[in-house]
């Protein structure tokens, strides 16, 4: 299956990594939502290169798991999705979760911004939360 999703990283490595998994799970979730993947770009990086980003792009200067450029056109999801791996790591770690989980809800946490959905207010969060569990859950579907 051809897809519009490229997977780089810079200066890190996730193991056992499927990208064709993802592909497959990332089309479906926007498919789901009445939208199809236009070009998406995810990048792992270090929290280093994503602060810089994060300085640099919106003028913030903190740690963060993931920054996303939109360059939606209609019903297309197409944008830059930055993630740092570190943070995914580190998270996991502070919340509970395993990794694989962890990297899981801030990739679909990205392409959900695309979407449409927003994390700035207590309820926009809440359903933010909401919308990466039903993601999660289409896991098992896409394997």
């Amino acid at each position: 299956m051809e897809t519009n999703i490229d997977f780089n990283f810079i200066d890190v490595e996730i193991p056992d990594f499927n990208s064709e998994f993802f592909c497959l799970w990332l089309s479906g979730i926007a498919t789901n939502h009445g939208k199809q993947i236009g070009e998406l770009t995810y990048v792992f990086c270090t929290d280093e290169y994503l602060l810089d980003m994060n300085k640099s792009y919106l003028n913030h200067d903190y740690y963060t798991d993931i920054i996303t450029f939109n360059y939606n056109e209609e019903n297309s999801l197409s944008g830059d999705l930055f993630i740092s791996y570190d943070r995914v790591v580190d998270n996991a770690k502070d919340l509970g979760f395993s990794v694989d989980d962890e990297l899981s809800r801030v990739i679909v946490h990205g392409l959900l911004h695309l979407i449409g959905f927003d994390d700035k207010t207590d309820e926009d969060q809440e359903r933010m939360t909401e919308e990466e569990n039903k993601s999660l859950a289409l896991r098992k579907s896409f394997t």
